[in-house]
């Protein structure tokens, strides 16, 4: 059996296959680049484990308080250690990457305290957490106030009106990494530790939260290297390797993760409870995989922003630039589009193949979103999955893939959607 023969039992066509094959050969700079890096980070992860004695007693399930739980505890000196901070919460109770940044948000936030958001508007389900948008039990509603400094037009940080923005009544300072569903360039760690860097000189006691959602793994540095104070994401994305169920971290100096852990659990308790309820082999093997089902990911992304270039899109990041997340953003132009590029992503999905998306409303969002993806794990962002809000410039958001193979068949069955229904010419 040929791979045409292969990848046609699937639904590729040979047009699409030698396209695909056409512009996979510019690529092999790139793909070396990730590779040395996926290198590093799991040198990285190893010499964690490996400092803080990783063994089979480690993985022994905890029920009820949890209390004495060494696997737990030591799972998050691992983190700690190779996010190179003081103390790190790492938690299934922890249920998302919104409910991670909504429990460091409101635990180092006290009534009349000001949050600052320095590269514009966050993600749309924090804008309910903050109370941008109305919501019971918001920051607003506790009394919390808000203000935000716009990136420029380059997509980098204002530093001068960071500096101006930074006052005497600014608390905690917020730092989206990834673009969420815009069109911006997603934030690089060295960015980030310039703005860390003019905020710090203004006020040095200003807290600084920087979201790394999708960048974990992505350079060689994390946020935490290079100043701030909390960095938090969801292990359903990258640090889960595709086999954590469910949880979100916290990593960061160790006064901030104790109020992190208070706020989860109660005050007087902190990080003493919380079982793990046997999920702990597949956090470890999780975090193990990371580096290289990020690598994986990037391989797909950078695969889909040239393919999609080529075709004559507008691609975010495009396909020569440096890289800082695992989301490619591809501005499709119209809502017809957004629909066939899901629909092909769905197709090559091993859970749910055969349903067709369809926008709906979803909790969190604005917008209806419409959302591919077939994963084991549900709403995991590191699995294969395109989604994105219909509304112009009627972009969708691509990202993941445990294996590049997985992730390069997404990308030629979106290709295949979309000439089947006469949406591109190869």
């Amino acid at each position: 059996m040929t791979t045409n023969d292969v990848y046609a039992a699937l639904g590729v066509s040979p047009a699409v296959l030698a396209f695909g094959e056409r512009v996979l050969g510019t690529l092999g700079e790139r793909f070396a680049a990730i590779d040395a890096n996926a290198e590093l980070c799991q040198a990285k992860v190893l010499a964690a484990m490996r400092k803080n004695h990783v063994n089979a007693t480690h993985f022994a399930a905890t029920t009820g308080y949890g209390y004495d739980d060494a696997g737990r505890d030591t799972l998050e000196r691992v983190y700690a250690d190779t996010f190179h901070a003081e103390a790190a919460l790492v938690r299934p109770q922890l249920v998302c990457g919104t409910h991670a940044l909504a429990v460091a948000l409101s635990a180092n936030l006290l009534p009349n305290d000001e949050l600052l958001a320095i590269s514009g508007k966050p993600y749309d389900t924090l804008e309910e957490v903050i109370g941008i948008r109305p919501s019971p039990c918001s920051l607003a509603e506790y009394g919390v106030h808000y203000r935000q400094v716009e990136l420029l037009d380059s997509s980098r940080f204002d530093l001068p009106a960071i500096r101006a923005a930074v006052t005497e009544k600014t608390k905690l300072v917020h730092i989206q990494r990834s673009k969420g569903y815009q069109t911006r360039a997603t934030l690089s760690v060295a960015q980030i530790g310039e703005a860390i860097a003019a905020v710090k000189a203004v006020k040095p006691d200003a807290l600084v939260l920087v979201d790394n959602c999708y960048g974990e793994f992505v350079e060689p540095i994390e946020p935490s290297d290079v100043g701030a104070d909390m960095t938090v994401g969801s292990l359903i994305k990258n640090p889960g390797g595709g086999l954590a169920p469910i949880g979100g971290y916290i990593v960061g100096t160790r006064a901030c993760v104790d109020r992190c852990a208070y706020r989860l659990s109660a005050p007087g308790l902190g990080q003493e409870v919380g079982a793990n309820l046997g999920l702990l082999p597949a956090l470890y093997q999780g975090f193990f995989l990371a580096p290289a089902v990020t690598a994986a990911a990037l391989r797909g992304a950078v695969f889909a922003a040239a393919a999609y270039e080529r075709l004559g899109f507008r691609v975010v990041p495009a396909p020569d630039e440096a890289r800082h997340d695992i989301i490619q953003a591809v501005e499709l132009g119209s809502e017809a589009a957004m629909r066939a590029f899901c629909k092909g992503i769905q197709l090559a999905a091993p859970v749910d193949s055969y349903v067709t998306p369809e926008p709906a409303p979803m909790p969190g969002y604005d917008s209806p979103v419409i959302m591919a993806a077939g994963a084991f794990v549900q709403g995991s962002s590191i699995e294969l999955s395109a989604d994105g809000p219909v509304r112009a410039p009627y972009a969708v958001y691509f990202q993941g893939g445990l294996t590049w193979h997985h992730a390069k068949l997404g990308v030629l069955l979106s290709m295949q959607t979309l000439l089947d229904e006469g949406l591109i010419a190869l």
